[in-house]
């Protein structure tokens, strides 16, 4: 079983008038997503400016998270492809 890590971190400093519109639509997109098998797990950092996000059984990991709502105020994306070991 193939998994992506993907950290995303948003730019704090300019959110939108309607973040928290974007943010609860961005809740429903990651419950779907783990409805469907595709979200294992989801972090936040303890600042909230960033989630790490992992994907399982996904192979257009990036056409997915461009999907996002917070997607639009990025501040940063990283993909890790993982290999899990136990």
């Amino acid at each position: 079983m193939n998994r992506i890590q993907v950290i995303l971190a948003i730019d704090t400093n300019n959110l939108p008038e309607n973040f928290q519109q974007i943010l609860k639509h961005e809740q429903e997109v990651l419950a779907d997503w783990k409805e469907k098998g595709i979200l294992e797990h989801l972090f936040l950092t303890q600042t909230k400016d960033a989630a790490v996000i992992i994907l399982k059984e996904v192979d257009e990991a990036k056409e997915l998270i461009e999907t996002l709502p917070l997607y639009q105020i990025k501040k940063s994306v990283e993909y890790l492809n993982l290999v899990k070991q136990f």
